[in-house]
């Protein structure tokens, strides 16, 4: 059976505050015996919120039912590499598309978000070297400053 998965870019474009309402007022109302469709789909559209505290919930929600729910685990994936994507947590992202991409080697929607994920990885890693590029030369002027004071003396 093939799940047609949303493409990654799906992710930038959050539910309106209604419509997460909804979702969150169906959890709520579920309350301890909230079901596992009911789960997902709140944290789903916690996923695609601009706002990191609900991202971070959505990645916690998504991960019990990943733990809970063995035959959820396969969507789970998705949107947890997704979601840890959003947060920043590249690694995290990448183990779980790998692990998605490891049963479905054709699936295209993972193998867009890990072109997105390895995209970041190469920025963020050039920034980086950028960064200790600068202090290095910034500690080399203060450095030749000193020498040069030290010497006046």
């Amino acid at each position: 059976m093939v799940f047609l998965l949303p493409d990654a870019a799906d992710a930038d474009s959050p539910l309106k505050a209604e419509e997460l309402q909804v979702l969150r007022a169906q959890y709520e109302k579920e309350g301890h015996y909230v079901g596992v469709q009911t789960k997902f789909n709140y944290a789903w559209g916690l996923i695609k919120s601009s706002s990191r505290n609900e991202q971070q919930e959505g990645v916690r929600l998504l991960s019990d039912i990943f733990r809970n729910a063995p035959e959820r685990r396969r969507e789970c994936l998705y949107y947890l590499a997704l979601g840890n994507y959003k947060l920043g947590n590249y690694a995290e992202a990448r183990r779980y598309n790998d692990l998605l991409l490891d049963h479905e080697p054709g699936n295209l929607q993972a193998g867009s978000l890990r072109g997105l994920i390895e995209d970041k990885v190469a920025k963020e890693g050039m920034m980086g070297v950028a960064i200790l590029s600068g202090v290095a030369i910034a500690a080399g002027v203060v450095g030749g400053m000193l020498v040069k004071s030290a010497r006046r003396r």
